[in-house]
């Protein structure tokens, strides 16, 4: 009985034994299961992330996506640099040929005002020219022959006077296209040779009454006839402009040919 007791108790233990040690085989394998599932996931995330990874694939591939995609946008970019650049050049040739054709335009509005010009306006110009050169070429040669003070005056201020009315007489021509003579009519002409052949006291009497008078006379008949029938608003302000001055002239000449009349001296 109490080997049959001793066996039980020897075979008890020998369970519990092999219990423990079953027990025991099973937590080491689900420690390693665990552990390798936590090596598996630490690999996961290290080649998700590419931070550990040897080969860099993950970093490699992240990389080279961005560097694409910069690289579109870079050409995106460009393209649309190019396209800027090209339409501020279409905008710039446009403005150019719209500038040209601006000033075609005006060349052309200048050519059709001379052409509209009438005959008589034409010759309203030409005429107040013509007038201006013989006051100052008399006047320069009153000052080289005249021995009178008053007329040496008289004679300065035709050649300032009419020399600056000259000048703007020659800018509306060329304005309008009006060809001016260069030279004096055939009437002035005449004027001018009589009084080179004159000295003295004839002189300054022929050369108040002549240009002094008689040609201011005229001259101020052709300008109030511009300033009222005149077409060409420019031509018909400028025969205006000038009318005060040829009637301040005339007078005074006047006053000097009546002062001097029936003297012997003409001093």
């Amino acid at each position: 009985m109490q080997k049959n007791q001793g066996i039980k108790k020897l075979l008890a233990v020998s369970a519990v034994a092999a219990m423990f040690s079953a027990f025991g085989a099973q937590a080491q394998t689900s420690g390693q299961s665990a552990q390798s599932m936590g090596n598996q996931s630490a690999t996961g995330k290290t080649n998700m992330t590419g931070k550990t990874a040897s080969d860099g694939t993950v970093n490699n591939t992240s990389s080279q996506g961005m560097e694409d995609r910069s690289g579109q946008m870079g050409a995106s970019g460009s393209q649309g640099t190019t396209r800027a650049d090209a339409a501020k050049s279409h905008t710039a040739g446009s403005g150019a040929m719209q500038s040209t054709s601006g000033a075609s335009g005006a060349a052309g509005a200048t050519g059709s005002g001379a052409a509209k010009l009438s005959a008589a306006d034409k010759k309203a110009i030409t005429d107040m020219a013509l007038a201006n050169m013989a006051e100052v070429e008399t006047g320069k040669l009153a000052l080289s022959k005249s021995q009178n003070a008053e007329v040496k005056t008289f004679a300065q201020q035709m050649i300032d006077d009419h020399g600056k009315a000259l000048t703007e007489v020659q800018t509306l021509a060329q304005q309008k296209g009006v060809t001016l003579p260069t030279e004096l009519d055939a009437k002035h002409k005449a004027i001018s040779a009589k009084l080179e052949k004159l000295s003295g006291e004839a002189f300054d009497r022929e050369y108040m009454k002549t240009v002094g008078v008689t040609d201011h006379k005229q001259t101020h008949s052709k300008l109030e006839k511009g300033s009222k029938s005149a077409k060409d608003p420019d031509v018909k302000a400028l025969a205006t402009k000038m009318m005060p001055t040829v009637e301040q002239h005339l007078k005074a000449a006047q006053q000097m040919s009546s002062a001097k009349s029936g003297t012997t001296s003409g001093k």
